[in-house]
């Protein structure tokens, strides 16, 4: 979905399909059949853009045989879809019955981050629309911070990486004439969680190619004011590359048995949902859910707030709730100015599928309906703010 921006501009809007998972380049094909183009038919758009997620296995693919390439970008037009951004955080085994930990590997000390971000920005330059010339990847924080933190020659591995990468990129946009960006995305729990802790690395590479990714519920998670975040990078000169437009589960009073009760239906094997306080003491939090709410690990006098990407237009039932009104503060800083600080942006509530079970969508009609839900919510946000959608 493409917007205009009061400033004559261009915003897009995608959805990222890390919600389907697919390892391989069949499975990537059957993702748009399925799920995208029902998605698009049912907002009445004879285009869409949505956030592709490419696997190891389906850009490995991809990489090495251009004919499936130009089959894959035939493909997107035919069906009425549009890729402006790709998801190249989780590497592979996104769709596991557990990923917990996985999604960090390989970090940014590992050549093959390097080798299959490099990987990706060659194929987005390929899939970007004739009339676009820019486009983004989103990308892990660096590292989990165990045992990455301990280790002063994974930094500097991880950051000679970054300088690689912006170079290369510099190259694809002579080559190509499209410029493609990066951008890290804090995460609680990594060594960047914060977009305070963003701004020393990436000021370290210093390149307009390499920037931050916000997603909101990360930001809210860790209980970050927007406007204080985004005016704190801005005076920091590091862009965002694009946004991910997402909200944290909401707990207000965590101390009472039925605000616990309601926590742990969230607690769920699959992902990983790191739990957030924020005391007179500063940011505390677990690893995840299950562990917030077992024991005393956490405080309980302030509220709580879980990295668990509740759909957007669908907060969950009281005593819980959704840090929506943290994902409209952001959007209004980053599209609702003078000019827009990011022209992408992508819903990315991967977990439907990770809800407790009276809510999670039974077919795939029920969870385009649920897509579909949350892209209109995401659109009726940004015409409030003076922006035009496009046909």
């Amino acid at each position: 979905m493409r917007f205009r921006h009061p400033d004559g501009s261009t915003v897009h809007l995608a959805y990222c399909t890390n919600v389907h998972p697919a390892e391989t380049l069949d499975g990537v094909r059957a993702q748009l059949r399925d799920h995208c183009e029902p998605v698009r038919k049912r907002l009445g758009r004879d285009r869409l853009g949505i956030g592709l997620w490419l696997a190891k296995d389906a850009a490995n693919t991809l990489i090495n045989d251009p004919a499936q390439l130009r089959s894959l970008r035939g493909e997107l037009d035919r069906r009425g879809l549009e890729v402006v951004t790709l998801n190249g955080f989780p590497y592979e085994g996104f769709g596991a019955e557990e990923v917990k930990y996985r999604v960090y590997k390989p970090d940014w000390a590992d050549p093959e981050r390097l080798a299959h971000t490099t990987d990706l920005a060659r194929l987005l330059a390929t899939l970007l629309p004739e009339d676009v010339t820019e486009g983004t990847v989103s990308t892990l924080p660096i590292a989990w911070r165990t045992p990455y933190a301990e280790d002063p020659e994974a930094a500097r591995t991880a950051h000679t990486a970054l300088v690689t990468l912006a170079e290369r990129l510099d190259a694809l946009a002579e080559l190509t004439g499209k410029s493609i960006r990066i951008g890290l995305e804090p995460e609680p729990g990594c060594t960047i969680e914060t977009t305070a802790d963003a701004i020393a690395p990436l000021t370290a590479v210093g390149h307009h190619r390499i920037g931050i990714c916000v997603d909101t519920c990360h930001l809210a998670t860790s209980f970050e004011d927007p406007g204080t975040a985004l005016d704190a990078l801005a005076a920091a000169g590091i862009p965002v590359a694009k946004t991910q437009l997402s909200a944290a589960l909401h707990a207000e009073h965590p101390h009472l048995p039925e605000v616990r009760a309601a926590l742990a239906a969230f607690a769920e094997p699959r992902f990983l949902h790191q739990t957030r306080t924020l005391t007179t003491h500063g940011l505390r939090g677990t690893d995840d859910l299950e562990e917030a709410v077992s024991g005393r690990a956490l405080p309980d006098g302030t509220p709580w707030r879980a990295h668990f990407h509740v759909p957007l237009h669908a907060p969950p039932a009281p005593p819980l709730t959704s840090t929506l009104p943290v994902l409209g503060a952001a959007l209004t800083r980053l599209v609702g100015g003078a000019h827009p600080l990011t022209r992408h942006l992508e819903v990315e509530t991967y977990t439907w599928q990770a809800l407790p079970a009276e809510l999670r969508p039974r077919t795939r009609a029920q969870l385009a309906d649920g897509i579909a839900a949350e892209l209109t919510l995401a659109r009726d946000l940004l015409v409030d703010l003076g922006l035009k959608e496009l046909p």
